[in-house]
């Protein structure tokens, strides 16, 4: 399910939030299922609860997770994910741009790329 790098400089509660938004991004921990409890996933992943209770409550703020008091915490549906994650990704995606045409790709490569990965999402 997920797997932690000790070797990356992001911190590790960083890294269980991102890999959990992955599993939720690409449909495999479907909307409405419930993620792992929080012991459950510090034990498979030999870490401290606090740092899974952290990636979860990250998951929240940005939207991508809700948690039910008593029942715990389950991945939101695409509708739910917060209008702040769209603009933070939106202007990520502007400085990347900028960056490759700084290094010298050509903007119809780009908008090519970005056309192909539409067609891949419509099928």
């Amino acid at each position: 399910m997920l797997s932690l790098n000790l070797r990356d400089s992001r911190p590790i509660y960083e890294q269980v939030r991102d890999g959990l938004r992955r599993l939720i991004i690409t449909g495999a921990i479907p909307p409405g299922d419930k993620l792992p409890s929080v012991r459950t996933l510090a034990g498979q992943l030999a870490i401290n609860p606090n740092t899974i209770q952290r990636a979860y409550e990250a998951l929240e703020r940005e939207g991508y997770a809700y948690s039910v008091p008593g029942k715990g915490s389950f991945a939101a549906l695409p509708q739910d994910v917060t209008d702040k994650r769209r603009v933070e990704l939106l202007r990520q995606l502007d400085t990347i741009v900028q960056e490759l045409l700084y290094l010298g790709m050509a903007w119809e490569e780009i908008a090519a790329r970005c056309a192909a990965f539409g067609k891949e999402e419509s099928k």
